[in-house]
């Protein structure tokens, strides 16, 4: 939480100071919206294709078992089922009997719902940002930076379509970054409200978002509720950050709800039949589980860090960061405070460093829940990496904003400032380019493969549906694999086989055998 949101003020900051120094630089006016205009071009292609392809999904692995339980039990059958017999997500039931309340239109248009208030959310809080250092906010820029930030976490990963497409791991890991943004914008816009009602309300809604995410996400909880404990714990009054402890009960009440929705997940019927059926296994405070822990998370960053791609995410923030000064000369606004004059140097260095240690252990309590669901090939579902993944994106977005800032006010008045500025914005305009150009090979194969299946699982419905009206209960299924996920006979048992007992009930058959 920003400095500007603590305490509610259109922050005027030195920083402005970028603004009397690059403000008189025509080449770097130009530029940058040139920049932006292409990266908005380009980042929003890639995402307009994946939104394209959702009327391209048929169902397949867990899609089959929600689509067939959302029909038959509808939304509140469907919740009580997850609770009493799955795993407890009651908010993430609820959120798949509305996608499939309708047959399968939902999961067709959930893409496009996630990318557009995605990019609203992520330009609103980009908004409050540049104001934070003191700059004009820039629109074409920060939808830029919200597009790029997408289409790296969209595209970036081994799991593309799972990230997007695939409605069942967009419920569970997608969306809850979404809710969490905008439920950042609400405290921004609450904390500091003059009205107590209305602080009351967002400390309210705290709680509850909270608790509905903590029965949605475990991976996102445990995320969001670390960054949330950092951020409480520095908005204490005392270190300077904030005037009251408004900000600080904000934290709290989310990290309240969050627990209180993990207590209540973990303690549900459905949770407690999942964990009986899984393997005696050592504890996960030995040595050998906490060995094996550590490895994955090496693996898993070792993957990560792998993608040279996401350093496009601080490349356009120096693009945000550079824009933001661009503005003719100002003075702070009387009785504005700069928030770096008033706030102590360890505590705004701790402020600024805090990513980095909310992403590191974040990650690494995700492949301690993944190991401890899926044991130790749990780190390679990298749908769950987008709980730290997204933190990871904004804060080098960040970092990127401020090192534009902070070069184009260390420049100010030099004689070589319009030449370095330009190459400056050059080099990250490229960088930020090549960087959505690395994605377009996976984006294309992509494409191809989900048009593909589309095609040949349309076939096979209807010859199945054919069948079932001629009154055959029995009937053949030619397994459409698509984004490493599960299709009926994965397993050599079919009694073990909960995917094609799901295709059964989709279709109302008793069984369905290979073709």
């Amino acid at each position: 939480m920003s400095t500007a949101a603590v305490e509610g003020e259109d922050v005027r900051s030195p920083s402005s100071a970028v603004g009397r120094g690059t403000g008189r630089h025509p080449l770097l006016r130009g530029l940058l919206p040139a920049a932006g205009a292409m990266l908005v071009a380009a980042a929003g292609a890639l995402i307009a294709v994946g939104c394209f392809l959702g009327l391209y999904l048929r169902p397949t692995s867990d899609d089959w078992c929600a689509a067939w339980k959302a029909r038959d039990l509808g939304v509140f059958g469907i919740t009580s089922d997850f609770y009493t017999t799955q795993n407890g997500r009651i908010a993430n039931a609820f959120l798949s009997g509305v996608v499939y309340g309708d047959g399968l239109a939902g999961t067709k248009v959930l893409p496009t719902v996630i990318a557009v208030s995605f990019t609203a959310g992520l330009v609103l809080l980009g908004r409050d940002f540049v104001r934070f250092l003191g700059g004009r906010p820039r629109p074409l820029v920060l939808t830029a930076c919200a597009l790029v930030v997408q289409a790296l976490l969209y595209f970036g990963g081994t799991r593309s379509y799972q990230v997007l497409l695939w409605a069942p791991a967009t419920i569970s890991h997608t969306v809850p970054s979404v809710i969490g943004l905008w439920a950042l914008l609400l405290a921004i816009r609450t904390v500091s409200h003059p009205r107590a009602a209305v602080r009351v309300a967002g400390f309210a809604s705290a709680f509850l978002i909270g608790f509905a995410l903590g029965t949605l996400s475990e991976p996102f909880a445990l995320v969001s509720g670390l960054l949330a404990a950092a951020v409480g714990l520095l908005c204490l009054p005392r270190l300077g950050l904030a005037r009251n402890v408004h900000p600080f009960t904000w934290c709290l009440a989310w990290c309240s709800g969050l627990v209180c929705g993990l207590v209540v997940l973990y303690t549900s019927p459905g949770a407690r039949w999942r964990r009986a059926q899984q393997p005696e296994k050592e504890s996960l405070l030995s040595a050998g589980e906490l060995r094996g822990t550590f490895e994955d998370w090496l693996r898993m960053w070792d993957s990560v860090t792998g993608q040279w791609a996401y350093l496009g995410a601080a490349a356009v923030g120096v693009l945000l960061g550079l824009a933001s000064g661009l503005r003719g000369s100002a003075k702070p606004a009387p009785g504005r405070r700069d928030p770096r004059r008033t706030i102590p140097r360890k505590v705004l260095v701790a402020l600024l460093l805090l990513p980095v240690p909310v992403v590191v252990l974040g990650s690494f309590a995700v492949v301690v829940g993944l190991r401890s669901g899926y044991g130790p090939t749990g780190w390679t579902y990298a749908r769950t990496w987008t709980s730290y993944l997204v933190p990871m994106e904004l804060a080098l977005c960040g970092y990127g904003a401020l090192l534009g800032a902070w070069g184009g006010r260390w420049l100010s008045g030099r004689r070589t400032a319009d030449a370095v500025l330009v190459t400056g914005a050059a080099v990250a305009g490229c960088l930020a380019l090549a960087s959505v150009g690395a994605l377009v090979p996976d984006v294309k194969e992509l494409t191809t493969t989900t048009v593909t299946r589309s095609v040949a699982w349309d076939a096979q419905n209807s010859r199945i549906r054919a069948e079932t009206a001629r009154g055959a209960t029995d009937v053949g299924y030619r397994p459409l694999y698509i984004g490493s996920l599960a299709e009926p006979f994965f397993t050599g048992s079919y009694e073990r086989d909960w995917v094609a007992a799901c295709v059964s009930k989709w279709y109302g058959v008793d069984r369905i055998h290979r073709r």
